[in-house]
């Protein structure tokens, strides 16, 4: 079985990614195994975020890895909170929480109708087999809905509370966390890089 270190200090994202990536026949082992602290994300895409992310994953622990970067975007916001959609309501160095990110979004949309509320789960997920990988292989995945005026239950996770999926008639938050995993962008990503992974035979 092919071992690789997922390169997130997040527990969450662990528990959604593994099982995907057990599918493949891949062992996922959690960075904290082989170190702690995270890698800067300053780059302007979720590519460059998880590129970067993926190589230091990679260079501390001697093995392939695999990163993502996602996030939410509005298209009448012009793509936000994109790329710092963890920190959207932040001030000075105040790291802003979840519903305070929530409050932030909701307060740039207000007075609009859901014409203007359309958005999307956006991610990228990449995967090096060494550090200094040429070729890294990259996947993006995409989950479309719309914002809501207000949250539905208090208990998502992001902005799960606020993104409705018109097709199921309810918010990301509603959704049982086995077809949260099967529908969301990041397992999409996952899958695309996966699948070229195995049609190239970059791995036996």
């Amino acid at each position: 079985m092919e071992r690789l270190v997922l390169a997130t200090g997040n527990p969450y994202k662990v528990a959604e990614m593994a099982p995907v990536l057990r599918q493949y026949g891949v062992e996922p082992l959690a960075q904290s195994t082989f170190f702690d602290g995270e890698v800067e994300e300053d780059g302007l895409s979720f590519v460059e975020n998880a590129l970067k992310k993926a190589r230091f994953a990679s260079a501390k622990s001697g093995l392939p890895a695999l990163a993502d970067d996602s996030g939410l975007e509005v298209a009448s916001l012009g793509g936000l909170p994109g790329i710092i959609s963890a920190r959207y309501a932040s001030q000075g160095s105040h790291k802003p929480t979840e519903a305070e990110n929530v409050r932030q979004l909701l307060d740039d949309l207000d007075g609009r109708d859901f014409s203007e509320r359309k958005a999307r789960y956006s991610c990228a997920v990449v995967y090096v087999s060494h550090e200094c990988d040429p070729m890294p292989v990259i996947g993006i995945g995409h989950w479309y809905g719309e914002i809501l005026k207000s949250p539905r239950t208090g208990q998502g996770i992001g902005y799960d509370d606020v993104m409705w999926i018109p097709a199921l008639v309810k918010t990301v938050s509603e959704l049982p966390l086995d077809e949260k995993i099967r529908l969301s962008h990041r397992t999409q990503a996952i899958h695309s890089v996966m699948t070229q992974l195995e049609t190239n035979a970059f791995y036996d």
